[in-house]
C-alpha cells in the first residue's frame, strides 16, 4: 500500500479507498493523495470535495480509480 501511495503522490493519479470513518461506517472515496505522514495522509477527497486528512490504521483497501465497462 505505501508504495502505491507514494507513486500516486508524485504522479496526481485518482485512486478509489475504502475507509473507516470516526463513526465505524465503512465508506467509499475517490481521492487523489496530497501528502503522506507517519500517521496520516492528506487527500482531496471528489466524494466531499475538500482536502480530508485520514488515518492510516483506517484505510481498509486502496487501488486506481477502476474504468466502468459497458456490458454484463
Amino acid at each position: 500500500m505505501d508504495r502505491l501511495l507514494f507513486k500516486a503522490t508524485q504522479t496526481g493519479q485518482k485512486l478509489e479507498m475504502i475507509y473507516l470513518d470516526a463513526d465505524d461506517n465503512i465508506t467509499y472515496r475517490v481521492v487523489r493523495i496530497l501528502s503522506i505522514k507517519a500517521d496520516t495522509i492528506n487527500a482531496y477527497c471528489y466524494s466531499r470535495r475538500h482536502i480530508r486528512t485520514f488515518k492510516r490504521t483506517n484505510i481498509l483497501s486502496v487501488g486506481p480509480v477502476r474504468k466502468k465497462g459497458i456490458g454484463a
